[in-house]
């Protein structure tokens, strides 16, 4: 395992409002020693380049709960690449399993549903991380 410190953006984005998962993940990622940027709800895809590049992090987190996974997921992919980020995606929330394949397939490092344990939240995050470095 790398001994730096991960830095991760966790961000809600467009206009979900369930913000407790997202918050309880922070929560976690920070327990398990990554520097958590916790930019809050109603973000837009520039907003959370912007961020990521000001401050330089390993990897973005988005929380789905509004159904909304197939049309922000690939428009953030998309908003990584034309900002030539290399950076994994990992999408937590409320998505449906036979999406996750489909959202793999756009570029998603990962999907993480309701009931994650802690442990399997942190070593995805970590283990998308490694795989790009």
């Amino acid at each position: 395992m790398n001994d730096r410190q991960y830095r991760v953006i966790l961000a809600k984005l467009g206009l979900d409002g369930h913000d407790r998962g997202i918050k309880v993940v922070a929560r976690i990622l920070r327990d398990a020693g990554m520097e958590v940027i916790y930019l809050g709800l109603r973000q837009t895809t520039s907003s959370i380049i912007a961020a990521a590049e000001e401050e330089d992090v390993d990897a973005i987190g988005l929380s789905m709960h509004n159904a909304g996974h197939l049309t922000l997921g690939p428009k953030m992919i998309e908003a990584i690449r034309d900002a030539g980020l290399d950076l994994p995606l990992i999408i937590g929330g409320i998505v449906p399993d036979e999406d996750n394949e489909q959202l793999k397939k756009l570029g998603v490092a990962a999907v993480l549903g309701p009931g994650a344990s802690a442990e399997e939240v942190a070593s995805t995050v970590r283990n998308a991380i490694s795989a790009r470095d």
